[in-house]
């Protein structure tokens, strides 16, 4: 079980994660979603298409993306989190800045998604003093430089290693292990190879009782290997999705819910955890 804030989450099958980009600059979707309005109609087909969780943004954090003010993530993210408010599945803000989470789970978020997994002593503060699930990424660098020649020795191991003493800190500072996710951070500061090793031994991520999320949908990584444009990554990130439940993952992180839920409906009646 994964326990958000009121919400308790079976994870005997995988979930689906639905993207909701209130930003103007997003890689995918920057933009089309960026007013109030245009982000709540998204969150709600999402969820009418199947969304398990949706995950609520203010800032992109994709390659070369630069910095968004607190005050001005707060203007882009507390009014879409506000509307979703009594929404039938948890709404994460993804966010690394303590100011926008506090905010947010006060206006009704029930877990936060930090790509710099709590290394913020206030940040871990805010979350540890909630009931708020988090899920805690690895990166390297930051957006402006992460893409830069990254290197690793090991680099399954080296993010395993990370993840769990970023698990550990986060109970250490009073985060119950059922409220706590793992993600790689696939594109964060990885090469191409990186990310497929990591894809290939995502199983090797996992410990006990934390679940692990896997964001794929629409990258560069599925571009480098098709060689198509963001628009046209449907068929990919659905196989990229479908591939890492295969390897592990319990939640994956999508653009495109209703293509997703039917790959994963196949997958779940040949397994037979439910459809």
């Amino acid at each position: 079980m994964l326990y958000c804030g009121k919400f308790k989450l079976d994870l005997s099958r995988p979930l689906i994660m639905g993207i909701v980009n209130a930003t103007p600059d997003s890689f995918s979707d920057g933009g089309q979603h960026f007013q109030r309005d245009a982000a709540l109609e998204h969150a709600q087909q999402l969820i009418a298409e199947g969304a398990d969780m949706l995950d609520v943004g203010g800032e992109s954090t994709r390659p070369g993306a630069m910095p968004v003010g607190i005050q001005e993530e707060l203007d882009r993210v507390l009014p879409v989190i506000e509307g979703l408010r009594g929404a039938p599945v948890p709404v994460s803000i993804d966010t690394f800045k303590p100011e926008v989470m506090r905010a947010a789970i006060s206006a009704g978020a029930d877990m936060v998604n930090d790509i710099n997994a709590l290394q913020d002593a206030v940040a871990m503060k805010v979350v540890a003093e909630s009931q708020a699930g988090v899920c805690l990424m690895h990166k390297k660098g930051n957006p402006q430089t992460m893409q830069q020649q990254p290197e690793y020795q090991d680099v399954v191991a080296e993010v395993s290693t990370f993840l769990r003493e970023r698990s550990a800190a986060a109970e250490a500072a009073g985060i119950q292990r059922d409220r706590i996710v793992i993600d790689p951070g696939f594109g964060f500061g990885k090469t191409l190879a990186h990310n497929l090793a990591l894809l290939r031994e995502l199983s090797r991520l996992a410990e006990p009782g934390v679940p692990v999320l896997a964001g794929l949908s629409r990258k560069s990584m599925l571009g480098a290997l098709t060689g198509q444009d963001v628009a046209h990554r449907l068929p990919a990130s659905v196989a990229a999705a479908l591939i890492a439940v295969q390897h592990g993952a319990n939640i994956v992180r999508v653009h495109d819910v209703s293509a997703t839920v039917d790959a994963l409906r196949i997958w779940n009646a040949v397994n037979g955890t439910g459809v």
